[in-house]
């Protein structure tokens, strides 16, 4: 009946899904339909917030474009060039190539520095430099335009109101289309420590960058659907235009777009206009949106009944996962409380009274006792990793000295097994950060699975070593192997390879799945490398706390017993 029931919990989970994919075709192509409508009164608005920001962009772009060759001077510290020009005359060499690489620039036609506290233009007493680019210096100019003057006198001005509020070592300020100043400023003490103004060649900037930028932006009009005119309105007029067969007309031309320069060549404004019925793009876009929302329907419907089918699957597998596992957990469980009721049955009835047999019943209790607290631990401390209250108190170690410790605790048992137990390391290994404790676990778990699943050549290696950033810990066995598609599947809760022997092993399931989860909390990671008949190699790495140290080459050190690393565990690995 609870079999039956379950079977129809999951019918009706596939139905709802299954139902839930109609409903959000339903909703879509609803959507769709009326987005058509909805088309209708909003594509002329998002071409024009489309365009609004080309233009946009498109002055962004001019800016960058005078800005560019001066990025560089943001790295440079103002202190020392103040400090060169007082006792030189001139720039460090690395702010000059600045210069001379700026002035390559077919925009600017000539380059002047005034130094601080100084107004040249408005004094005789001091004097205005000449920025020569074939020799990287200046020198005194004897003839200076005026459109210079007013550049430098703007920047002083427009820098003294900022200057206690500017966090940038320069400050550019435009004279309209003739000139850009650059004020060098020292951030340290908020001082000017000079002015660099650069002239501009208007007929370069108008008629070979600006006009073949503008119709490379905006294309022909009869693509683009929109026209655009660059107009001085200070004097009036049209400079250039994208397309050379729309004239500037007023009355023929309704102007949608005004777009101006941020904060350069103020006297100058894109004008745009838009000439083409949107008809066609909103074809184009409609057509677009009916094709998106069928798609994503026909998704949504296509993953729900995957997803319907892969959680069917893996339910089920679990459901037997589970059923094998408490199958297994209750004989495991039966087992040991059967063998010490019995013994201790016997010991209170007084039926064993000699030293001998009572101290061999008393193992048998004592041996049982220990298989039953480490079944129990096991389960509790996958019970703290699925509820998040395992905790991880992590501290720097070397992972050699847990890994030694672990060996030389499991070295009598893992012995007494007819085992050849091996313990190898390297020299000047650095430390990582995790939990000691955890980490034991982790290796006591390989080691035993090493143990149990090593029905021919029993060996065990345990060896650690430096990777480039990290160090690993490798548990080698030449045990029975784990075949390669169950690799992937090994560390999964409940998961037990099926063949011969782990029907004969005891287990549950539940050993790799913990050495994983502890691994990751530790934030480290676990790799297998494996061959059936051959053997086992389970390797897990932490970070280095100390990265990119060198890594000594030197003998392996000595544990208890003599550490060495044969050829063939060498080559195995």
């Amino acid at each position: 009946m609870p079999l039956l029931k379950k079977l129809k919990q999951q019918n009706a989970l596939r139905w709802f899904f299954l139902g839930l994919g109609i409903v959000a075709v339903l909703a879509l192509t609803t959507l769709n339909i009326y987005s058509l409508y909805a088309l209708r009164e909003s594509t002329i608005e998002a071409a024009k917030d489309s365009k609004k920001n080309q233009l946009d962009e498109f002055t962004n772009q001019v800016r960058y474009k005078f800005i560019s060759p001066f990025l560089e001077i943001r790295k440079l510290n103002m202190g020392r060039l103040d400090n060169s020009w007082n006792l030189t005359g001139n720039f460090p060499d690395r702010y000059s190539q600045v210069l001379a690489e700026a002035m390559e620039d077919s925009l600017f036609n000539d380059l002047y520095y005034i130094p601080k506290n100084e107004d040249a233009c408005m004094s005789d007493d001091h004097h205005i430099y000449h920025f020569d680019p074939q020799t990287r210096t200046f020198v005194v100019a004897n003839d200076v335009a005026q459109a210079t003057c007013d550049g430098f006198g703007l920047s002083i001005s427009r820098t003294q109101v900022a200057l206690n509020e500017y966090r940038f070592n320069n400050k550019v300020t435009f004279d309209a289309h003739r000139s850009m100043t650059i004020a060098l400023i020292n951030t340290r003490d908020r001082s000017v420590v000079g002015h660099l103004n650069f002239t501009i060649d208007y007929d370069h900037l108008v008629h070979s960058f600006l006009n073949r930028e503008i119709k490379e932006k905006f294309g022909p009009t009869d693509r683009s659907g929109l026209v655009v005119w660059l107009r001085d309105w200070m004097q009036d007029d049209i400079l250039i235009g994208s397309d050379d067969a729309y004239e500037y007309n007023r009355d023929i031309y309704q102007i949608d777009i005004r777009q101006r320069f941020p904060n350069m060549l103020d006297n100058w404004v894109l004008q745009a206009s838009f000439l083409e019925s949107p008809t066609v793009a909103a074809s184009n876009a409609s057509l677009t949106r009916n094709l998106i929302v069928l798609g994503s329907a026909v998704i949504v419907l296509f993953g729900a009944l995957v997803f319907m089918f892969i959680n069917a699957q893996r339910e089920r597998e679990l459901a037997q996962r589970q059923a094998g596992f408490l199958a297994n957990i209750t004989h495991e469980l039966k087992t040991p409380l059967a063998v010490m009721q019995a013994a201790g049955e016997n010991i209170a009835d007084g039926r064993v009274t000699e030293g001998s047999r009572l101290r061999n019943y008393g193992n048998h209790i004592y041996d049982e006792a220990v298989r039953l607290r480490k079944m129990i631990e096991k389960l509790l401390d996958v019970a703290k990793v699925d509820a998040g209250q395992s905790l991880v108190e992590q501290a720097p170690h070397y992972l050699e000295t847990i890994a030694e410790s672990c060996y030389n605790n499991s070295r009598e048992f893992v012995e007494s097994k007819g085992f050849e137990f091996k313990f190898t390391t390297e020299n000047n290994i650095p430390m990582v950060m995790v939990d000691s404790d955890q980490i034991e676990t982790v290796l006591n778990n390989l080691i035993e699975n090493s143990v149990k699943y090593s029905s021919k050549e029993k060996f065990i290696h345990l060896h650690v070593k430096r990777a480039k950033n990290s160090v690993e810990v490798s548990v080698t066995d030449k045990g029975d192997g784990i075949p390669a598609k169950a690799q992937k599947l090994i560390f999964n809760k409940f998961y037990r390879v099926e063949n011969s022997l782990t029907a004969k092993t005891k287990g549950h399931g539940l050993g790799l799945s913990i050495v994983k989860n502890l691994i990751e909390m530790n934030g480290g990671n676990v790799r297998i490398k494996s061959k059936v008949g051959q053997g086992s190699t389970f390797t897990i790495s932490f970070p280095a706390l100390l990265k990119d140290a060198p890594v000594a080459q030197s003998e392996p050190q000595k544990s208890e017993k003599p550490i060495e690393k044969p050829k063939d565990v060498e080559e195995y690995v």
